[in-house]
């Protein structure tokens, strides 16, 4: 079965993308089971994408929107969406050069600081059960950064862990004993950033035109540093370059360097819980090197 040919009593990427475009469509290419890219009447191409998480998809077009509003870093135009498919525009692909990167940075910065009315808090008309990746994440708002991101950014996924056995009991006290110390260890008290909230290197696009959109995000307000250290976790081109272009806009905070492993906890349990013991033993590793600062 192609990507065209609707399951009984289904959509198709290609009607999904005429019914929300309103134009006709002359070609789809699957990229993945829940992604395609169709070619509209007149050659434009646009993104399809399927999610099946209940609130997924107004949660991924809500946090589009609220990125989009800072005017910043770009995103790609959501062209409709609805409980199951989005239709975005595609990102032409560029290279990642040292200009490219720098004005990232700064757009980053400026992203960042568009700010957010509380941590933890959803984009306009974004649901508070939302999602990052194929994991459930609740924005549930909270004035005071290092109590809010233990109690619902690093304890859920930890609990789940634990349940499932993919972390062991025993492993989890350093996690736990983070959490107890964070009001110390989070560094000096910054305002809600607006964040992308899911900033590996996949989601970040290097344009054609030599700017950068990002997509997919699990956008929320949170701290700063942790889109800064998902960037570091998972790679990104001309890195040095990036952090460069944001502290020439944003000085960051003194140590916050060290305070990487910290915010990664984050990111390394949403992945213990998805993909396994693997990522497990990096998140007791981060806590460890955490406590030892």
């Amino acid at each position: 079965m192609t990507a065209r040919t609707a399951r009984a009593g289904q959509e198709g990427p290609d009607a999904v993308a005429a019914r929300m475009t309103g134009r006709a469509v002359t070609e789809v290419r699957p990229l993945s089971a829940t992604l395609a890219e169709v070619t509209l009447d007149g050659g434009q191409v646009v993104m399809v994408k399927r999610q099946d998480a209940p609130g997924g998809i107004a949660a991924e077009a809500a946090g589009l929107r609220w990125l989009g509003q800072a005017e910043a870093v770009g995103v790609p135009a959501v062209r409709g969406h609805d409980g199951r498919w989005l239709v975005t525009d595609r990102v032409p692909a560029g290279r990642a050069d040292g200009p490219a990167a720098l004005r990232f940075g700064r757009e980053l910065a400026a992203l960042h600081a568009a700010g957010a009315s509380a941590f933890g808090s959803p984009p306009p008309g974004g649901p508070a059960d939302a999602s990052i990746g194929l994991a459930p994440m609740r924005n549930v708002p909270g004035d005071d950064w290092p109590s809010w991101y233990a109690e619902h950014r690093v304890l859920p996924y930890l609990r789940r862990a634990v349940d499932d056995g993919t972390l062991r009991p025993a492993e989890s006290a350093a996690i736990e004993r983070v959490c107890e110390r964070l009001p110390e260890l989070a560094g000096p008290a910054e305002p809600p950033a607006r964040l992308h909230g899911d900033l590996w290197n996949g989601n970040v696009l290097w344009g054609a035109d030599g700017r950068v959109r990002l997509i997919d995000p699990a956008a929320h307000g949170g701290h700063r540093e942790t889109d800064l250290a998902m960037l570091h976790l998972f790679g990104c081109p001309r890195l040095d370059e990036v952090l460069d272009g944001y502290a020439e806009a944003a000085p960051l905070a003194a140590g916050r360097r060290d305070r990487i492993p910290l915010h990664q906890l984050f990111p390394l349990l949403v992945h213990t819980v998805l993909f396994g013991r693997s990522y497990a033993t990096q998140a007791v590793e981060a806590a460890r090197r955490t406590l030892a600062l």
